[in-house]
């Protein structure tokens, strides 16, 4: 039975960055759904030695390989002849593929030149797999107990291929399939939310808790193995469940959503509308809010008020009260709330400022120092922020926060 898989990408051009090595994170993603566990990732380039040596490790260590790249007419395209070599196979001409490959040429009325009836060559005894979307097949080896795949590197030949080939061939070889959900958290540091699990990850069996850190928040993946019939019992709702438990309302999404599409929805769904003053974000946590089709019913406007002047004109904040604050603080963030919700006649206002640097900062106000409030009718909140890291950084993260003050404050009006 195959449980232990590795996929081995070909060519130089990505060793070079010239490309992004998309095929692994399809086929990764794919994998699990027939059972088999991806435990590596390999990428070699155009040369017979190296390609050998790595050939060798990945059959060694793995039950299943799959490749993509290298099965092209050229003389760098060599994957196909030294996977044959190293199993003793001889490559033969495979008869449809090379019937395809003439009535291909002969559709664009161009001659086929010698070197593409390489492609038409197949290890002896290997199942072909067509080419659908273009000329190089692919194949399937079986030796000694270990499963070798060898896929097209173009992603709009090796996805077809890999569905209508792939997917059916491994299906028939596998009793169960893995099943993943992850959970998106926000609020909670992440030696924090390992000590509240933490007997929950020593524990485990099946499924199994896999935490992950991203930007500004962290995501735990929790992974289960099922029958291939499907079963009747959810191995991951009785975990899924007392994580919720654990960290409530900081766990924000179990579909992997990411909180700007949470809140998103729940203002849809609320039909709560909002408006929202940016200023160190530029128009980030408004961009972001738009990417939602169907937002614009409750979304009513977004200023970008990054100057004084603007902050003035445009939200009504008072000139005293950024003289003897500043644009940077508590005060102003709340005026500019008050002021982007009154102009709108809004259920919200949220406004942002802070210094996102690298420069502008001081002792008093350092690079990082940011404020978030938000406004209704029934009350005014505000929260100040000590971030740091790059610009980019500080903004991403700030808007994470003001998501999550939106999200925050509908869950406690639908409470």
């Amino acid at each position: 039975m195959v449980t232990k898989a590795e996929i081995l990408a070909v060519g130089t051009e990505l060793l070079m960055g010239q490309i992004a090595n998309t095929n692994a994170q399809y086929i990764s993603a794919r994998l699990p759904d027939v059972g088999i566990g991806v435990y590596y990732h390999s990428v070699v380039g155009d040369n017979r030695e190296r390609l050998r040596d790595v050939l060798r490790l990945a059959i060694s260590r793995s039950d299943l390989l799959i490749t993509t790249g290298g099965l092209g007419p050229t003389k760098d395209d060599l994957t196909k002849e030294t996977i044959a070599e190293l199993f003793d196979r001889r490559l033969i001409t495979h008869q449809e593929s090379l019937d395809r490959l003439k009535a291909f040429f002969n559709s664009l009325k161009r001659p086929m030149t010698e070197n593409n009836l390489k492609q038409a060559n197949m290890p002896d005894g290997a199942i072909v797999l067509r080419n659908n979307n273009g000329t190089a097949p692919g194949c399937i080896m079986e030796e000694k107990g270990k499963i070798v795949i060898m896929l097209p590197g173009p992603p709009s030949e090796m996805k077809v291929m890999f569905e209508e080939g792939v997917i059916p061939f491994l299906s028939e070889r596998s009793d169960s399939r893995i099943v993943s959900r992850f959970l998106r958290i926000f609020g909670i540091g992440e030696s924090s939310m390992e000590d509240a699990i933490k007997d929950l990850i020593e524990n485990q069996s099946n499924p199994t808790i896999a935490p992950y850190a991203k930007e500004g928040e962290l995501a735990l993946r929790i992974t289960a193995r099922y029958p291939k019939d499907g079963g009747s019992k959810d191995l991951i709702a009785p975990i899924e469940e007392e994580i919720k438990k654990r960290l409530g309302v900081k766990v924000y999404s179990s579909n992997n959503k990411g909180l700007d599409e949470v809140v998103s929805e729940m203002l849809l769904e609320t039909n709560t509308s909002i408006a929202i003053a940016e200023s160190c974000t530029g128009g980030l946590i408004s961009a972001r809010l738009t990417e939602t089709p169907g937002i614009s019913r409750v979304f009513n406007r977004g200023i970008i008020s990054y100057s004084n002047q603007a902050k003035i004109e445009d939200l009504h904040v008072k000139k005293r009260t950024l003289e003897r604050f500043g644009a940077v603080s508590r005060e102003t963030a709340i005026e500019m709330a008050k002021g982007v919700r009154n102009i709108s006649e809004t259920d919200l206002g949220l406004s942002v400022t802070g210094i996102a640097g690298p420069d502008g900062g001081s002792p008093e106000k350092p690079v990082g120092l940011v404020y978030i409030a938000l406004d209704c009718r029934e009350s005014t909140e505000c929260k100040e922020l000590n971030l740091w890291g790059s610009r980019n950084r500080i903004r991403n993260v700030t808007a994470l926060y003001a998501f999550d003050m939106i999200r925050r404050r509908l869950l406690e009006r639908k409470d």
